[in-house]
């Protein structure tokens, strides 16, 4: 890590647009909806600020990952010059993908938040750290549009952190998508009763768990207007269709955001979410 020094300038909140500023990164290839989601439940004080990674010839890979993980130092480092308070990575995968580990990657967001003076969260370890506030031991994990080999590092990293995945599964291996080839065609992006439908399938297959979880940043479409929603949106409804915690990568990358900021959502949200002062 290098040796580093954030502008004293940002110190004096007087130079800030903000009072609490929120940098986020996406994958390559990825018009992400995490700084707008975020947003839309924020207080009015928060101010948001996207930064994708540059991969040119990014393909989904997860070695891609692993061998781009150091685009992250840049990224907090871009972020910290720029008066952030707080970074959030989104992009399940790169924690099972970088090899570090659960112990690993902890160490290593905490390695970052301290070179750069500025706090840096990743979604797939912002899960863990969920389940552990909501004193979860038993999981169902929605794998939703993940490729096999995505869905199952989720569920080994899970595993490794010490919660009872007792049950995983993508979106065809619960029958509503014919082939991985046909979901990825979707680009992310499904028909509006999938969510209920396939946490309803997770459920049946696993009743007794503690909470349900889902991958990654699924897009679900409103019937009515065609508006792209993520689980973040929709779940407090499924909440109560399913009458346990909904944990997924999105809601658990906001809840630790909102938590190192001290603040909590100015919208009515799920279980996770609502642990927050003031929720």
């Amino acid at each position: 890590m290098p040796d580093y020094t954030k502008p004293a300038h940002w110190a004096d909140s007087n130079n800030k647009l903000f009072p609490q500023q929120v940098g986020f990164t996406c994958p390559p290839h990825d018009f992400d909806a995490a700084p707008s989601d975020f947003l839309r439940i924020a207080p009015k004080t928060v101010g948001v600020h996207g930064r994708m990674l540059h991969v040119p010839d990014y393909r989904h890979e997860l070695d891609q990952r692993r061998r781009n993980f150091n685009l992250l130092d840049e990224f907090v480092e871009c972020m910290a010059n720029n008066g952030a308070d707080v970074c959030g990575q989104v992009g399940s995968n790169w924690v099972h993908a970088c090899g570090l580990g659960v112990e690993g990657v902890r160490q290593h967001c905490e390695k970052l938040s301290e070179t750069y003076e500025t706090p840096f969260h990743m979604a797939g370890y912002a899960m863990v750290e969920a389940l552990r506030e909501l004193n979860v031991e038993k999981v169902a994990l929605n794998g939703v549009y993940h490729w096999p080999s995505w869905w199952q590092g989720t569920a080994a990293f899970l595993k490794e952190a010490g919660f009872d995945v007792v049950w995983a599964g993508n979106f065809v291996d619960q029958g509503f998508i014919e082939s991985q080839e046909v979901c990825n065609a979707q680009i992310w992006c499904f028909d509006g009763d999938l969510a209920e439908k396939s946490m309803r399938y997770v459920a049946g297959k696993a009743p007794n768990v503690d909470a349900y979880l889902a991958s990654g940043m699924c897009n679900f479409r409103r019937k009515e207007d065609g508006l792209a929603e993520r689980f973040v949106s929709l779940e407090v409804g499924l909440e109560s269709v399913l009458g346990k915690p909904v944990v997924t990568h999105d809601n658990a990358l906001y809840w630790r955001i909102f938590k190192t900021l001290g603040l909590s959502p100015v919208t009515k949200q799920g279980a996770l979410l609502s642990t927050l002062s003031g929720a």
